[in-house]
C-alpha cells in the first residue's frame, strides 16, 4: 500500500514537473487556411507533445502587430511583406518558418462589367487596411497592370467583409480583395461577381511564422519545437486527412469536406520546401515587396534587411 502511494506520489510529481517546463507561447493568427496545421497542432497535442503551452489568439492582420508590442503574443502567422511593414514599424519581428504558397487562394472579385484590371481606374475596390495582405495584394495586381493604389478608391473591408459585400450584391463596390475560406463562398455564387485574377496569375503570397528577437533568444528549444511541431502537423495531414481536415474546418466552422476543398488552392510548405525557399526566394521576394511598400507609403524606409528570418530551426 505504502508503495503504491509513494508511486501514485512520485508520478504526480514528475507529471507536475513536466507540465511546468512546457514553454507557453501566445500565437496571433487568423482563420485563413493556410495557418490551419498550427490550429492542429494545438488541438491535435503536437504542440503539448514538444514541450509547448500554445494559446492561439484570433487577432486580425491588422491589430497584430499591437498585440506584438504590448506583450499579449510573443508570435505570429501572417504574409512576407507583412513583416517588413512591422519592422520598419520598429516591430521587432523574426520570421522562423514559412507556412504556405497561396495557388488561387487570394484572388479580386469584380462586378460582370469590369473585363480586366485597368478597367479599375476611379472605381471602389474594398481591401483591409493598408499593412494587411489583401490591401498589398490589390497593389500588386495594380501595379502589374499599369496602375497604382492612388488609381482607385479604396474601400476598407476584411476578406470576409469584402466576400459577403459581393454575395449580398452590394452595387457601391466594383472589386473586392478576399482570400479562402471565403473566396469559395464566392466562387460557389458566380451570379455575385466573378473571380478576375487570383494568385495563380500573381504567385506573391506567402505566409510564415515569426516571434519576436526576445523570444526567440530566450527560448531556442521552444523556437524549434514550434517549427518542428508545424512539420508534424503536415505530417499528420499526409497520414490522417480526414481526422485532420475536420479538425481543421471546425475552427473556421466549415465541415472537413468542405475545408479540404478550399486546401486545394495553397500548398502548406514543409521542411525541404522551407529549406529552398530561404536559400533565396525570401530575400528576392523581399526586396521587390519592400520596393512596393515605399511605392504605395505603406512603409516609410526599409528595415534592417538581414534580420528579417533566422533559418536555425529548419535545418
Amino acid at each position: 500500500m505504502k508503495k503504491s502511494l509513494l508511486f501514485v506520489a512520485v508520478a504526480g510529481l514528475i507529471a507536475g514537473t513536466a507540465q511546468a517546463q512546457a514553454t507557453k507561447v501566445a500565437i496571433g493568427m487568423s482563420g485563413w487556411t493556410g495557418f490551419a496545421p498550427l490550429t492542429l497542432a494545438k488541438e491535435a497535442g503536437i504542440f503539448a507533445k514538444n514541450g509547448l503551452d500554445v494559446t492561439i489568439k484570433k487577432i486580425p492582420q491588422k491589430d497584430r502587430h499591437l498585440a506584438i508590442m504590448s506583450g499579449d503574443i510573443q508570435c505570429a502567422a501572417t504574409t512576407v511583406e507583412t513583416w517588413i511593414a512591422w519592422n520598419a514599424a520598429g516591430v521587432a519581428t523574426t520570421q522562423i518558418f514559412q507556412l504556405d504558397k497561396s495557388f488561387g487562394a487570394d484572388g479580386m472579385v469584380v462586378k460582370p462589367n469590369i473585363t480586366k484590371i485597368a478597367d479599375l481606374k476611379g472605381k471602389k475596390v474594398a481591401a483591409d487596411a493598408p499593412g494587411t495582405a489583401t490591401y498589398f495584394t490589390l497593389a500588386w495586381m495594380l501595379k502589374k497592370n499599369g496602375l497604382s493604389i492612388k488609381d482607385v478608391e479604396v474601400v476598407n473591408l476584411s476578406p470576409q467583409a469584402a466576400a459577403n459585400a459581393f454575395i449580398a450584391g452590394n452595387a457601391q463596390i466594383d472589386a473586392g480583395m478576399t482570400y479562402e475560406p471565403f473566396l469559395s463562398a464566392v466562387r460557389a455564387k458566380p451570379e455575385a461577381g466573378k473571380i478576375i485574377a487570383t494568385t495563380l496569375d500573381y504567385p506573391m503570397i506567402m505566409d510564415t511564422f515569426g516571434c519576436t528577437p526576445k523570444f526567440l533568444a530566450e527560448n531556442p528549444k521552444a523556437a524549434q519545437a514550434l517549427a518542428t511541431s508545424y512539420f508534424q502537423a503536415l505530417e499528420m495531414i499526409k497520414n490522417e486527412p480526414k481526422k485532420a481536415f475536420e479538425i481543421m474546418g471546425a475552427d473556421v466552422k466549415q465541415s472537413g469536406e468542405a475545408f479540404e476543398a478550399s486546401q486545394k488552392f495553397l500548398r502548406w510548405q514543409d521542411k525541404a520546401a522551407n529549406q529552398k525557399f530561404f536559400a533565396g526566394e525570401h530575400a528576392a521576394f523581399s526586396k521587390e515587396a519592400a520596393d512596393l511598400l515605399l511605392e504605395a507609403g505603406i512603409i516609410k524606409q526599409l528595415p534592417d534587411m538581414s534580420k528579417l528570418a533566422d533559418t536555425r530551426f529548419i535545418q
